[in-house]
């Protein structure tokens, strides 16, 4: 018995002297593993833009930023997703729907487009002689002139010395008969008229101011001289336009091509009538490829005798064609509402599975227009939820919390131009002219230097649209996007200006890229009050070592009034150019 006693006091100690020896390090390499899991799943971001993920530690992509540990979120939301209140959702009335295929068997497709003048009828008037334009007769654009009519009169030293040789040519005529007729022909190429001739050689009187008469019948559609002009021969005076007939362009898709051929019928309506239907064909199709749009020009005339057809009108037309309506397929489609077009990008915010209302922005390819609905080529899937009702004020959520949106691609908060400048004050009176003071963060001078080569480059696309030039500005822009690449962030060695920058980068990479992108003015001239912002609140921040004039004009954008920077005292409106070049006032001079 004591014999058992001692072997069970033996196994005893041996079992507790195994767990000691091997227990703790079995825990101790279940923590250690634990510890290098987490290492190994460990991800870095930046500060600025979230929406960068990385295995390891170093600099971001984008701004150049140390990167720093990601936290996991509490909600274990992926980068590109963010969540909203309950509340919020009420209160902006946000619905969603799940998507599902559907039969495409509408048998049409729908094109919008506008109204153009018809470029075969459009002529030039042109002076037949050089000279000033002592009068002018057309007031303005849109004046109705018929053929015959008076346009202008104008003072020609050539046409005075050619009716002095036509004097002296009358004198010698019996004797020298060629030169008068010679004389008499030189008239007439200068389009002085047979009954206009003999009233010079029965006055024997000088005319002095010769009148320009229309060639053709229509509407004045683009005024190229003033009254006290000087003009050469053959320069332009007036475009005018015959409107009895006019195109109807409408922009098709590249996928869209395949159904649409010359001479198939379109039915189109106006906004102005929309229920007034033109019956017309298609009479041509663009063989050029717009590679910034990815769109096409389809063309059909229609008739316009009643001048209810203006140009700029916008259309819609209806093709049904035989291609499309063989082309029953299933298709997914979602509603107009749900869509956010930037006119290069199209998005939609998709909500994910659950209870917990969490969006994620989603890209997507549109195809035909199908009434209420756009066709969906990629993007979605069917059963997937999407936001079809207060869709821009999911957008705006999605801004103000640095993710994805339908204005910042990349993420990170998108500046305005109407936010408080961060870490600055406006201490000085920035009316009538008076200097602004603001509290500026010193920043290196190489950056100062690069900020002011950007900032001639948007002076140089202000000057454009001054001068209502649209291809000057769109390659202006492209420079101030190229300058704008050069501006190494790395100079910014502190948090502060570097969080100042950043969203102001963003919105000038944005705004600048949709100037360049196209050749309408009004766009361009939209996005340019956004430039006009963050150029502003970049020289306010860190300086250009040079006096800048803000200018304010408040009849721009759409009587909401809109800032620009100049280095002229003198006021030249880029928001309005040449129609209304004197509006504006000097706000403030930055220093």
């Amino acid at each position: 018995m004591k014999k058992y006693i001692i072997y069970i006091g033996i196994l005893t100690a041996g079992l507790i002297l195994g767990w000691l020896l091997f227990g703790n390090s079995s825990n101790s390499e279940e923590k250690h593993n634990h510890e290098s899991s987490q290492t190994e799943n460990q991800q870095w971001t930046c500060s600025m833009h979230p929406q960068i993920m990385q295995p390891e530690p170093g600099d971001c992509p984008i701004c150049g930023m140390d990167l720093i540990p990601a936290e996991t979120s509490a909600d274990g939301l992926e980068a590109n997703e963010f969540k909203m209140s309950q509340n919020a959702l009420a209160l902006a009335n946000i619905e969603s729907t799940i998507i599902s295929n559907t039969t495409n068997s509408a048998g049409s497709l729908t094109l919008s487009g506008k109204i153009n003048e018809n470029e075969k009828t459009n002529a030039i008037q042109t002076a037949h002689f050089g000279g000033r334009i002592e009068k002018l007769f057309v007031n303005s654009t849109g004046e109705k002139v018929n053929q015959g009519q008076q346009l202008a009169l104008i003072y020609s030293p050539e046409l005075v010395t050619a009716q002095k040789e036509l004097l002296t040519a009358i004198e010698s005529k019996t004797k020298d008969l060629t030169l008068y007729k010679a004389v008499r022909n030189k008239l007439k190429l200068w389009k002085l008229s047979e009954s206009q001739i003999n009233k010079i050689e029965e006055s024997k009187a000088i005319i002095t101011n010769f009148p320009v008469y229309a060639n053709v019948s229509g509407i004045v559609t683009k005024k190229m001289v003033e009254e006290g002009n000087y003009v050469k021969e053959g320069q332009s005076l007036l475009m005018i336009s015959n409107l009895t007939t006019v195109w109807a362009d409408f922009d098709a898709y590249e996928k869209q091509l395949s159904t649409i051929k010359k001479g198939d019928d379109i039915t189109i309506t106006t906004n102005t009538n929309p229920n007034k239907e033109l019956k017309a064909k298609i009479s041509f199709i663009d063989p050029v490829l717009n590679t910034s749009t990815r769109t096409v020009v389809v063309r059909a005339e229609l008739n316009n005798r009643n001048g209810e057809l203006k140009p700029g009108m916008f259309v819609k037309g209806v093709l049904a064609s035989s291609n499309v309506k063989s082309n029953k397929k299933t298709i997914i489609s979602v509603p107009k509402s749900s869509v956010l077009w930037t006119g290069k990008r199209s998005v939609v915010y998709v909500k994910k599975q659950g209870d917990e209302p969490i969006f994620e922005l989603r890209e997507v390819t549109l195809g035909n227009e199908i009434g209420e609905h756009y066709e969906i080529l990629n993007g979605l899937s069917e059963n997937e939820e999407i936001v079809t009702n207060g869709t821009f004020t999911v957008d705006a959520a999605a801004q103000l919390q640095g993710k994805k949106s339908m204005m910042s691609p990349e993420g990170g908060i998108v500046v305005t131009g109407h936010e408080n400048h961060i870490g600055m004050q406006d201490t000085g009176n920035d009316q009538n002219g008076e200097t602004e003071v603001v509290n500026r963060i010193k920043v290196d001078s190489k950056f100062q230097d690069q900020l002011s080569n950007l900032f001639t480059s948007y002076l140089a696309i202000k000057d454009a649209l001054v001068n209502d030039n649209t291809k000057l500005t769109q390659t202006s822009a492209i420079t101030f996007i190229d300058n704008l690449e050069k501006m190494d962030m790395k100079l910014l060695k502190d948090s502060k200006s570097h969080n100042v920058w950043m969203p102001i980068l963003e919105v000038l990479k944005s705004s600048s890229n949709k100037i360049s992108s196209t050749t309408e003015i009004k766009i361009q001239r939209e996005y340019f009050v956004s430039l006009s912002n963050n150029i502003i609140k970049s020289i306010e921040t860190f300086g250009v070592n040079r006096k800048v004039l803000k200018q304010f004009c408040p009849m721009a954008n759409n009587d909401k009034g809109a800032f620009w920077l100049s280095l002229d005292e003198e006021i030249k409106n880029p928001y309005f150019g040449q129609a209304m070049l004197k509006c504006g006032s000097t706000e403030a001079t930055i220093k």
